[in-house]
C-alpha cells in the first residue's frame, strides 16, 4: 500500500516520503502479483528512528501465581508434560510465546521423589530458585545441589534433567530460555535422550566446587567449552560479594550496586546468548532512569520496592517478576528504609553486544525520573 499520510518527521530528504495516486496503486498491484513490491511504501516502518518494542511491561505477582504453579502438580505429571512450567505470557508477545522481547520464562514446580527427563535443544536456558529442598539439575553429567537464590546455567546443546530427592520439599524456580530468539533465528533443535535419564559417575556439586572460589582456577581442569564451567551461582557467596562491594562504591546512578555473572575462565557472560546481573538497592534508593536495546526480566530475590517502567509504576515484592522491554525507560526504588533489596535478571545484551546493537542512554528531563502517569 502506498502512504496517504506523511508523518512530520518522515516527510524530509533521506525518508520515503511518496504520497499515493491511482497509478501508484496499479503499479503496486502489478509487482503484488509477482510477489514483490516497493520498498519506499514500508521503508519507514521497516527502518524506524528508533528501536519500537512490541512488548508490554508486566509484572508477575508471585501471591497471585504461587497457587496456580501448585495446582499443576496434582493435573499433569512431569513424565507426561516434559517440564510442568506455567510459562508467563507477555500481552503483546502471545505469538510467540515470549515473555518480553525474544526471552521466554515459566515457572516450574516439582515435588519431592519427582524427576523430569533428560533432553536437550538449540536454545539455552537458566533456573533462578525460589523455593523448597533437595532440588538438583545435571547438566551433562554434573550433577549440582540447588537452594533458594541459586543461578544456574544449562547452556544451549547440553543434555539436562531435574529432580527433587525423596526427603526433599516440593521445589520452584524460574526458568529462563531464549526459545523465541532460537525459533525467530530459524535454528532450534530438540531431542530427548537416548536412556531417558542420564548415568553419571561425576562428584556431585563438581562444577561450583571446583570453579566456586572466587580469583581462583582450578589447574587440573581442563575446560574447552564456549560456556562457564561454573555452571551454578550459589546464594550466600553472590550475596557477600554484593556487600563487599557496597562497601567501597557509590555504585551506578542507574542500577545501584550491580553485579554482573561470568563465565570464570574468560571473564565473559556465561553462556553464549543471554546474560544474567545481581543488583543491590541500599535502604530507600532510588535509581535514575535509563534505556537500552536489549530486553530484561527481573526477578526479587530480597526485599520489597517498585519500578517506573516507560512511565508506569508497578510495585514488587520478593519472588515478583516484572519485565522492561528494549529500548524503554526504567528506574528502580528500595522503598525498605533500613534493609537492602536485591534483583536478579537476566537479559539478551549478550546477543545485541555480539551482533553490535547495543545502545543505552540515560533520561536527561526531570533530573533523570519518569513522570508516572495516572
Amino acid at each position: 500500500m502506498a502512504q496517504t499520510e506523511i508523518k512530520s518527521k518522515d516527510d524530509i530528504l533521506g525518508r520515503a516520503r511518496v504520497r499515493d495516486n491511482a497509478e501508484l496503486q496499479a503499479y503496486y498491484d502489478d509487482l503484488a502479483k509477482f510477489e514483490t513490491g516497493a520498498l519506499w511504501t514500508v521503508a519507514n516502518t521497516i527502518e524506524p528512528w528508533e528501536p519500537t518494542p512490541k512488548s508490554a511491561p508486566v509484572l508477575w505477582r508471585h501471591s497471585d501465581l504461587r497457587e496456580q504453579v501448585l495446582r499443576s502438580i496434582d493435573l499433569v505429571r512431569p513424565e507426561d508434560a516434559g517440564r510442568r512450567v506455567v510459562y508467563l505470557r507477555n500481552p503483546k508477545r502471545k505469538d510467540v510465546s515470549a515473555a518480553c522481547g525474544w526471552l521466554f520464562s515459566g515457572i516450574q514446580v516439582m515435588k519431592p521423589g519427582e524427576k523430569a527427563g533428560a533432553h536437550r535443544h538449540a536454545a539455552s536456558a537458566l533456573r533462578f530458585i525460589m523455593e523448597g529442598k533437595g532440588a538438583y539439575t545435571i547438566v551433562d553429567g554434573h550433577k549440582m545441589e540447588l537452594g533458594g537464590n541459586d543461578f544456574v546455567i544449562t547452556p544451549n546443546g547440553t543434555w539436562h534433567e531435574h529432580g527433587v530427592a525423596e526427603d526433599g520439599e516440593t521445589a520452584m524456580w524460574q526458568d529462563g530460555l531464549d526459545i523465541p530468539l532460537t525459533n525467530c533465528l530459524e535454528a532450534n533443535f530438540y531431542e530427548v535422550h537416548p536412556n531417558d535419564y542420564q548415568t553419571t559417575n561425576i562428584p556431585l556439586n563438581d562444577r561450583p566446587l571446583s570453579w566456586g572460589g572466587a580469583g581462583l582456577r582450578p589447574e587440573m581442569d581442563k575446560w574447552d567449552k564456549p560456556y562457564s564451567p561454573l555452571m551454578k551461582f550459589a546464594w550466600e557467596p553472590t550475596y557477600e560479594a554484593l556487600q563487599n562491594y557496597a562497601r567501597v562504591t557509590d555504585g551506578s546512578a542507574c542500577d545501584g550496586v550491580m553485579m554482573r555473572y561470568v563465565n570464570p575462565q574468560s571473564g565473559d557472560n556465561p553462556m553464549l546468548t543471554m546474560g544474567a546481573h545481581i543488583q543491590m538497592l541500599r535502604p530507600s534508593e532510588h535509581t535514575k532512569a535509563h534505556r537500552h536495546t536489549g530486553n530484561v526480566i527481573y526477578h526479587v530475590a530480597k526485599g520489597e520496592g517498585y519500578s517506573i517502567i516507560g512511565g508506569k509504576r508497578f510495585d514488587w515484592k520478593k519472588n515478583d517478576i516484572f519485565c522492561v522491554p528494549a529500548w524503554t525507560f526504567h528506574e528502580h526504588c528500595n522503598k525498605q528504609d533500613r534493609e537492602d533489596t536485591c534483583l536478579f535478571s537476566f537479559n539478551d545484551f549478550p546477543t545485541m553486544e555480539k551482533l553490535g546493537f547495543w545502545a543505552e542512554q540515560a533520561l536527561k528531563d526531570n533530573n533523570g525520573h519518569q513522570i508516572v502517569a495516572e
